[in-house]
């Protein structure tokens, strides 16, 4: 007699779905919005260190005159603007996040809305600080 062979002892490659990636998906607002938290919560660690750099700066005239050419420059004022929007930017998205978690908002126009509302009211907040900053400090 003939030993029947079992499915483990042919090796036949097993059916299965292929990840759907972005080929598959259309990007969506949400979507890209993700990535951006991602990548602003990375930031917001590199801003970190330069918060460090200032508060060490803050301990001797010479270090804080070296911090201060660097943020009066235009990068630096760049790198600040930057990271005052990332900051700004990942703090609302945590509170969409915070809303998500109580289990609101998940239809699709609410979705695209909190989240048309993060990007927007980042951007809004964002530049309304920095003419706060600049009109009472007189930074020009």
């Amino acid at each position: 007699m003939m030993a029947e062979t079992s499915s483990l002892e042919r090796r036949v490659p097993a059916e299965r779905p292929l990840s759907p990636h972005l080929q598959i998906y259309r990007p969506m607002l949400t979507m890209m919005m993700s990535i951006v938290h991602r990548i602003t919560g990375l930031a917001n660690y590199f801003g970190t260190l330069l918060f460090a750099w200032w508060l060490i700066a803050a301990a001797s005239p010479n270090g804080y005159a070296k911090f201060q050419w660097f943020a009066s420059s235009w990068i630096g004022r760049l790198i600040l603007f930057g990271y005052t929007w990332s900051v700004i930017h990942h703090m609302l998205g945590g509170i969409r996040h915070l809303i998500w978690d109580t289990g609101r908002g998940f239809g699709p126009k609410e979705r695209e809305w909190l989240v048309a509302a993060n990007l927007v009211g980042s951007i809004a907040i964002t530049v309304v600080l920095w003419i706060f900053i600049i009109l009472t400090m007189g930074v020009g």
